[in-house]
Parts: structure tokens; C-alpha cells; sequence
């Protein structure tokens, strides 16, 4: 090999390296991020014909045991069961350790058992859990019942032990099989029996037995009620319109899936900026328009906002195909463009309750990665955009349970709102099963109704693409969150998004966990203010001003700012009492550019000519 001279007393000119180019940019005439399938050839269409065939044979039979299970996949069931118990069966240690612990609360029984006689006020072996009152009262300390109450509490703790931490068995289903036992446990409390409930004991004796007979009228009713598919009684008297939902407004725009509302202002001068809401789609949009005392728009309208709000029909089977992009562009695009003609040239602030939250996150990346700078501001109210850790809801959310009950949404066209219901209604079913069992049925009280209560029986369907999209793309696929979901063929990411946003989570909410709202703080690159309140779901929401058993906690996030764990925020933000809905007008204001008289209802000059008056036709579809 020749070897070569490489001397050179000539000097050398330093070579710069070449320059980093930008990231690509999203290119609508090239390939979509998101892909369809291929053209399917003669031979390949008669082939799926017939596979079509097969899987609509399964699809009907699973349809059909779905109406008896409620929705509920008795597979899904079965292989969290079987997942636990043949894990179980091959672990010795964990079964001594069963049989042992066993034998210390009876231990613990048997040392009770001659204090609970002579004593009323012995100390009892076990405690309830924090959130658990139902033995609660002084009846609940004297003999038997003291007995009754440890036994069960105690067998319940055993339980509980029995099935968790088995080696091996997958965490999803070792959170369905406590569960599933803790709703059988819970069914047999003593609470839930005439003969060892001392109340009910009581009051049978105090009424001679009428309370049975007042019960027995109670269920027939509510059986009645529940075939016809009426609302419970009490709920006729919080019909919107009459009593709730009475904010003064019009319907400016109706499309196939939406009304948009436009409230009447009630000051002189509104802010610049108005607001459009976008609440969620499973039950109707006036949680957020209760009774006048409680109504958030009523009250943002007394602030002097333009408040607009998007009312979402109640689909039905003609609504099958109506997916998640319907929902955007026929719900929020839509809407925006009419928020945009009725006061033109001006920025809106988008509000999203639950799902419209999520819906509307969606919206608004899409909106950044497109350049589209219509919006001032975020305010999303218990709304989830990662649902890596989405709560007990998850318990129902699997690969079996999620094609099980997409065949009953096939063959239905929808979920129906008694389905979904009954989900809600068994993650608390202590509070909304049981209690109302023991009150209605057995002490013959008339169970208490009132607007939020009567709204909660209020539900919708929802339509069967568009809750199987949510529940794959979100809920298994987590794809907003991992930079995954599409939107016109292209994905969008939180971190687009560039306006400052406001979020609020409640500290008892098992459908949006609050660590998992918080998640929002982490997945987007702008000004964050997070705000934790006291309440559930739809009670920490509903906050109005002037109830002081409410409290808060409320710190910014500026977009440079490093993450902070959820746990160390909790632990290190001041309490506050009484209601956030004061702080979000504070905040709103900065993100405000001044006041202007109040718009004219509609814009009757670009063709939005008010229809109706609120609450308008969609809200009292049943």
C-alpha cells in the first residue's frame, strides 16, 4: 500500500460544521402521521366478507350478554379471578400468612366478645376506615351490635389482606378482584339487614313494622320508575327551565350534535374577552347552570363575562358514526367560529368541565400546531389528559372489557345512560346503593332530593364510535399524553400549547383523580395555575361563594419553572378557605384586555339569528 505524503506547509482553513436544521414541520401534502389501510383487492374484500360475517356473529352473542351483565365483560371478571387464585394457589408463604392472619382476628374477636357484654364502652379490636361512617352512633356500641360491627370490619381487613400482594398477579387485576370483593363484602354488612341494624330494629318497633310497608311502596315506585324509564322521585321538580338551567339566554346556533347558548349580560360593561364552556358530553351541561344560588354562569355573568355555552344533543342509534372529530369540530370548531361572528376581532376563553376538558385540550393543541391563535386562555375543571393513572374508573377499562363493550355499543348504536350510571353509581356504592337501600326500604324514609342530585339522574348516551375512540385512544393508548393522538391525520402535543391555563382538581373525585389532573403541569410548556379544592367530581366544582365548609389550595406554575411532585405540592401550598371561583375571576382578569358594552344576542348579520330561549331543545331530550 503506497503510503502518502500528507505534509503541507500551506495553512489549512478550519471546516464548519454543518448547520442543525430545524425540526420538520407538519406538511399536510405530504405523508399523514396517522395512516389508513390499504385498498383491499376483489379476493381480499370476499375473504373479509366473511371474516364480517363471523365476527358479527360474535359480536351479537357478546351484545347480547352485555344487556344481562350491564356492560360488564364476565370474561374480564373471570381472568382477574383466575389471575389471583392460580397465583395464589402456588404460594404457600402467602397462604400461612392468611392462615395466620386469620387466626389473629379471631384471636382478636374472641378477646372482645365478654368486654362487648358488660362494657358499652370497651375499645373495640378494630377501627373503621377514615371515609367509612356507616357504624357510627351509640347503637352501633352496645351488644350484639358491637359484635355484628367488628366481626364484619374485621372479616373485612382479612379480605382485604387475602387479596393483595399475591407474587405475580397483575396489578390491574389485583385492583378488580379487591374490588369485586369489597361490593360483596359491602352487600352483606350488617348495616343492610333488619335484624342487625339496631336503627332499623328501632324503628321497626317504634313504627310497629309500618316502615317495612312504607319501603315496600318506595321500591315498587322506584321499580316502576326504573322500567318506564323515569326519573327518581323528587328529580320532576328540577326540570331546566323551571327551576334549574334558568340563567336568561338565547340558542344562537343548532347543528346536528350541539345548541349554542349565549347568556343575557346584567351589566353595562362586559370584559373584552368572553368565555365559551364546553361541558361533558355524558350528562347535560347544566351541572354548571344549577339552581341561582349555585349556577357558575349565572355568577361569571354578575362578574360582567360574555358567556357562551355549548349544549350537547342526546345522540341516538342514527348518531352510531358521530366520532371524537365530530365532537371537536361540530362542538368546539363550530362554536368558536360563531363566538368569533358575534364579537369579532376578540380572543375567547375556552372553559372545559370533565370531558370537554380533555375534548378541549385537544382542540386547543391542534389549534397551536396549526397556528390558529383565536384562543386568550385554558380552563379546564376535573379534566384528565393523561390517563396513565385515571383512578377507579380503570377497574372497568381493559382489552377485554373495552371490546366487550364495544359490541354492546354496536349493536345498540350507543351506551346507554343507565349503563354508564351504574358504573358511577358502584365506585361509591356505599354512599348511592346502599345507604339509599337502607333509608328508602328499610328505616321507610323518603329519600331527599335536590338540583344536584336530580341532575345526576339527568344522563345521555353516547354515541357508539366516539366513546369507542375515547376509551382506546385515551384510556388503553394514553395517546394525548405520549405526543400519539391525531387530528386531521396529524398528531398534536399538550406542549404546542402556548396560552396560559388555569386547572382545577378535587380532592375526592374518583372519575379525575387529582394527581392525575395535576399531570397537566407536566405536560405542557406554558404558565400553569393549579388549584385543589375539597369535594368531589361535581360538589368541588360547584363551589359558589359563601359556603365556608369549602376549602383550596392554589399556586402558579410559570412555564420556565421546574416540575413539582403532587405530593410535595399538597404538602407545601397554604390551605384556604372558602370558595376558588373568586381566585379564577382574579385570574381571568389578568389574562383580560379592559371592557366594551356588551355584545348584541347573536349576530344576526352573518346568519346567527337567536332560535329559542335557554335552556333550548337539546337539554330536555331524554
Amino acid at each position: 500500500m503506497q503510503d502518502i505524503d500528507r505534509s503541507d506547509d500551506t495553512p489549512r482553513k478550519e471546516s464548519s460544521p454543518p448547520e442543525r436544521p430545524l425540526a420538520p414541520q407538519p406538511d399536510k401534502s405530504g405523508t399523514p402521521r396517522c395512516r389508513h389501510r390499504h385498498a383491499l383487492s376483489g379476493g381480499e374484500k370476499e375473504a373479509e366478507g366473511m371474516a364480517d360475517l363471523f365476527a358479527t356473529t360474535d359480536r351479537m352473542a357478546h351484545a347480547s350478554l352485555g344487556k344481562l351483565t350491564g356492560g360488564v365483560s364476565p370474561i374480564a371478571i373471570m381472568q382477574a379471578f383466575s389471575d389471583w387464585a392460580l397465583h395464589l394457589g402456588i404460594s404457600p408463604g402467602k397462604q400461612a400468612q392468611l392462615v395466620e392472619e386469620m387466626g389473629r382476628e379471631i384471636g382478636h374477636l374472641w378477646g372482645f366478645l365478654p368486654r362487648s357484654t358488660d362494657d358499652a364502652n370497651c375499645p373495640p379490636c378494630i377501627e373503621p376506615l377514615p371515609d367509612d361512617d356507616r357504624f357510627e352512633g351509640e347503637a352501633w356500641q352496645k351488644w350484639p351490635y358491637n359484635v355484628f360491627a367488628q366481626s364484619f370490619l374485621l372479616t373485612q381487613r382479612w379480605w382485604s389482606k387475602a387479596t393483595e400482594d399475591v407474587d405475580g398477579v397483575d396489578p390491574h387485576h389485583e385492583d378488580v378482584v379487591a374490588f369485586t370483593v369489597r361490593q360483596m363484602l359491602d352487600a352483606v354488612a350488617p348495616t343492610n339487614s333488619p335484624l342487625t341494624n339496631p336503627f332499623v330494629v328501632q324503628r321497626t318497633l317504634e313504627t310497629g313494622g309500618k316502615n317495612f310497608v312504607d319501603g315496600y311502596q318506595h321500591f315498587l315506585e322506584d321499580a316502576r320508575r326504573m322500567m318506564t324509564h323515569e326519573p327518581p322521585v323528587g328529580a320532576e321538580k328540577f326540570r331546566p327551565g323551571e327551576s334549574v338551567a334558568v340563567t336568561p339566554g338565547k340558542v344562537i346556533y343548532r347543528n346536528r350534535l350541539m345548541e349554542l347558548i349565549q347568556y343575557s349580560p346584567t351589566t353595562d360593561k362586559v370584559k373584552n374577552e368572553p368565555l365559551l364552556i364546553i361541558p361533558a358530553w355524558i350528562m347535560k351541561y347544566y351541572i354548571l347552570d344549577l339552581s341561582p344560588h349555585n349556577s357558575l354562569v349565572s355568577w361569571l355573568v354578575e362578574q360582567g363575562y360574555t358567556v357562551f355555552m355549548v349544549s350537547w344533543k342526546n345522540p341516538d342509534a342514527e348518531d352510531r358514526d358521530l366520532g371524537m372529530e365530530d365532537y371537536r369540530k361540530l362542538g368546539i370548531m363550530e362554536a368558536l367560529d360563531v363566538v368569533n361572528a358575534v364579537v369579532p376581532d376578540r380572543k375567547i376563553h375556552g372553559v372545559g368541565y370533565c370531558l370537554g376538558g380533555t375534548l378541549l385540550s385537544i382542540a386547543a393543541a391542534a389549534m397551536a400546531r396549526d397556528g390558529d391563535e383565536r384562543l386568550a386562555s385554558l380552563t379546564l375543571l376535573a379534566s384528565e389528559t393523561d390517563f396513565e393513572e385515571a383512578g377507579e374508573l380503570e377497574l372497568f377499562i381493559d382489552e377485554s372489557q373495552v371490546s366487550f363493550l364495544q359490541d354492546l355499543m354496536w349493536h345498540q348504536g350507543y351506551l346507554d345512560k343507565w349503563q354508564m350510571r351504574g358504573t358511577f353509581v358502584f365506585l361509591r356504592s356505599n354512599d348511592l346503593v346502599w345507604s339509599a337501600f337502607v333509608k328508602s326500604y328499610l328505616m321507610g324514609e323518603t329519600l331527599p332530593m335536590f338540583d344536584l342530585m336530580a341532575w345526576s339522574t339527568d344522563a345521555t348516551r353516547m354515541t357508539f364510535h366516539m366513546h369507542s375512540e375515547y376509551l382506546e385512544r385515551l384510556y388503553l393508548e394514553n395517546s394525548l399524553a405520549e405526543g400519539n393522538y391525531c387530528v386531521d391525520e396529524y398528531a398534536v402535543t399538550l406542549r404546542d400549547i402556548r396560552v396560559p391555563i388555569f386547572t382545577v382538581g378535587t380532592r375526592s373525585d374518583h372519575i379525575a383523580p387529582w394527581k392525575s389532573v395535576y399531570k397537566i403541569t407536566l405536560l405542557t410548556d406554558t404558565d400553569v395555575t393549579f388549584t385543589l379544592t375539597s369535594g368531589g367530581h361535581n360538589a368541588g366544582v360547584i363551589s359558589e361563594p359563601g359556603k365556608s365548609k369549602h376549602v383550596y389550595q392554589i399556586a402558579d406554575k410559570p412555564a420556565d419553572a421546574s416540575y413539582v411532585a403532587p405530593e410535595t405540592w399538597h404538602e407545601n401550598v397554604p390551605e384556604r378557605q372558602g370558595s376558588w371561583w373568586p381566585e379564577w375571576h382574579r385570574w381571568l382578569l389578568e389574562q383580560s384586555s379592559g371592557e366594551t358594552p356588551p355584545p348584541t344576542m347573536g349576530a344576526p348579520d352573518n346568519g346567527y339569528v337567536p332560535l329559542e330561549d335557554a335552556p333550548g331543545h337539546y337539554v330536555l331530550q331524554q
